[in-house]
């Protein structure tokens, strides 16, 4: 196994969802294509459970995450449970194979699945399996017939899986976290807090991938803690391009760095990288029409251990009622939970989402918009109550034109 290091980030593999009937061979199927026993296999129908995850190398598609499902014909008050499991994968699919029992062929339940994956948009394969005891005939372009038990065709599915995927998935994104505005030989700055809240030994996803991205660029990349900036900025002979601080520090920061210096966040980065900056800046000028008792969710994507000056817990309801003078009701969420009805809330505030897949963080974003709530994130909304929202986004000239008149800004 590779070592965690240098493992790629699990919102940067592909997510391939094996779906079908109980009993169709999704379990015995995905241990094929993996070549290991990843999930349980039993003649007894709903054996699986939960969804199993396993990431890894799946040649040619590269670095994915394989998700065994149970099934979708699950019954009685578990089984409805373990389908509203299922149907939460949906969310972050990439690709579905749709397993189907050879020697019953599809049924209206595999149909009506394809046809929430289309609105979705999701690609999708169908997987004729048990195809030793019964070979189906004249199948459509984007079906295969496999055996998991003697092997048959399952090399062909891997290679019919890239080669679909990469035809028919949606075009990713080209920029990078950092590479639409770095340069080669430019100074970007980072700085990184050291405190009670950092894992020990190593640093966060976000600072990592900045650090990366800055790489691939062939700029210079320098790392500092805040009570370091001054003195680093001393010592510069030519000022950094552009400083990237975590949104905890950004008040602080703002304070050192000196206007001309372009300054924004981690936070900021990933919510223009996810495309939902200019929402999230939108969104944040709610702060202004808040009322008592108003309820405000503030999503994470990953699960940490929560610290005692926790940013999402403590820090963000601190400032925001701070800056509105309101008592508030928050409502907290972390990893893939996340609730299917928005209306009770007036505001989501989201975290970065450096765990989460930009089709995860989309499809938050839409589910608040069909909702008809301001959809924000950590790093804008921080910039917002401190003053220094227009500045933290002046590297992103598309956004100026379209900042909310009233936002208030420091000196």
């Amino acid at each position: 196994m590779e070592a965690g290091l240098q493992q790629t980030p699990s919102a940067d593999r592909i997510h391939i969802a094996f779906f079908g009937r109980r009993n169709a061979g999704k379990s015995s199927l995905v241990n094929a294509i993996t070549n290991q026993t990843m999930s349980i296999v039993s003649e007894i129908q709903g054996t699986t459970t939960d969804p199993v995850r396993k990431a890894m190398e799946l040649l040619p598609l590269g670095a994915v995450v394989i998700i065994d499902t149970p099934g979708l014909d699950d019954e009685g008050t578990l089984g409805s449970l373990r389908m509203q499991k299922t149907k939460e994968i949906l969310h972050r699919t990439d690709l579905a194979v749709i397993v189907i029992n050879s020697t019953i062929g599809k049924t209206e339940l595999e149909t009506k699945l394809e046809a929430d994956l289309q609105q979705r948009q999701i690609p999708f394969l169908e997987v004729y399996n048990q195809c030793d005891l019964h070979m189906p005939e004249q199948l459509p372009d984007r079906a295969i017939a496999v055996s998991a038990k003697t092997g048959f065709h399952i090399s062909e599915l891997k290679e019919k899986m890239a080669a679909y995927y990469q035809k028919q998935a949606p075009k990713k994104t080209s920029h990078s976290l950092l590479g639409n505005f770095v340069q080669q030989d430019d100074i970007i700055l980072l700085v990184t807090p050291i405190d009670e809240s950092a894992p020990k030994g190593r640093m966060i996803l976000p600072q990592v991938q900045a650090i990366r991205s800055i790489l691939d660029e062939e700029a210079i990349c320098l790392v500092v803690q805040p009570q370091q900036l001054q003195r680093t900025l001393s010592l510069l002979k030519q000022p950094p391009k552009l400083v990237v601080t975590d949104s905890q520090a950004f008040q602080q920061v703002n304070q050192i760095v000196p206007a001309e210096i372009a300054l924004t966040s981690f936070s900021i980065l990933y919510a223009h990288y996810h495309d939902v900056l200019q929402k999230a800046v939108t969104a944040a000028a709610t702060l202004e029409c808040l009322q008592n008792h108003d309820r405000i969710l503030i999503a994470e994507g990953c699960t940490h251990h929560r610290q005692c000056n926790d940013i999402g817990t403590v820090k963000l309801p601190s400032w925001i009622q701070a800056y509105t003078g309101k008592t508030l009701d928050f409502t907290w969420t972390s990893g893939n939970t996340f609730p299917d009805d928005l209306t009770p809330y007036r505001l989501i505030v989201h975290c970065g989402g450096c765990m989460l897949q930009p089709r995860v963080i989309q499809y938050r974003k839409e589910l608040a918009t069909k909702a008809g709530v301001p959809f924000t994130n950590y790093g804008t909304l921080i910039a917002y109550v401190h003053g220094i929202l227009r500045r933290s986004v002046s590297i992103f000239p598309e956004l100026q034109e379209k900042m909310p008149h009233h936002i208030h800004e420091t000196d």
